[in-house]
Order: structure tokens, then sequence, then C-alpha cells
């Protein structure tokens, strides 16, 4: 028997290196004192996964409406809350005269490649699906 199989081999890595990864840097804010700015970075990069990847996972609410219109008001929802962060976050630490316009790219270009893959993912799980419920009432009837 096999304890991590082929199809949970990636996501097991990707748990293991989060878990890791933020590890490390409770680790080195206890021992250092204070959030350096790479340690800030990934924190920031964590939290900006978490809420995205909760906002794609609450599709399935939307189900009445047009999808392309449930992609498009999710990514605005995202956008917004990183951009809202950036303008919060100035009244503690300077944010460069480009921050806006490079977090943008920065969040856009692979929020767009992970939607597309999870949208992929999920019309290929529903195809599968219709296909399976097709057969049964085939072989029912």
């Amino acid at each position: 028997m096999k304890i991590i199989s082929k199809k949970e081999f990636m996501p097991t890595v990707c748990v293991c290196y989060t878990v890791l990864s933020l590890g490390k840097i409770v680790l080195e804010y206890m021992t250092q004192g204070r959030f350096g700015n790479f340690q800030a970075n990934m924190l920031v990069m964590f939290v900006i996964s978490l809420a995205a990847t909760f906002v794609l996972s609450q599709h399935y609410r939307f189900e009445r409406f047009p999808l392309l219109a449930v992609i498009l008001v999710q990514y605005l929802l995202l956008i917004a809350g990183v951009m809202g962060f950036i303008w919060i976050s100035s009244f503690w630490t300077e944010v460069h005269p480009d921050g806006y316009h490079d977090m943008f790219w920065s969040f856009t270009i692979p929020y767009i490649i992970g939607a597309g893959v999870y949208y992929l993912g999920l019309f290929h799980e529903i195809k599968k699906a219709d296909k399976l419920l097709q057969e049964y009432k085939e072989n029912k009837i």
C-alpha cells in the first residue's frame, strides 16, 4: 500500500514546502525579533494565496450566474483586496512609486494562470461526472 499516491505527490510537496517556509519565517522572527523584507513578502504571498484559493473555492455558491461574470467578480474582489492591502500598508511603510503597478502585474499574471488551471480542472471533472451519469442512466433503463 502506498502512503502517498502519484496523484497526491505534488499537493503533499506543496503542503510540506508551505509548512517549512512558514516555520522558517516564524523561527527567524523569534530569533531576530523582527520581520525582514523577505519574510514579510513571503507572508504576504501566503495570505494572498489563501485569499485567492478561498475566493476560487466559493464559485459553486454562484452557479446561477454566468461563469464569466463570476470569474470577473472574483478577480475584481481579490485585486481590490490586494490594492487595499498595499494602500493600508503605505501608512506604515513607504511604497515604491511603481508599487501598485508592480503588484497589479505580480498578482494578475499568476492569478490568471491559477484560475485558468482551476476552472479547466473543474470543467474536466464536470465532463467526467456527466459521462458517468449518462452511463448510469443508459445501463439503468
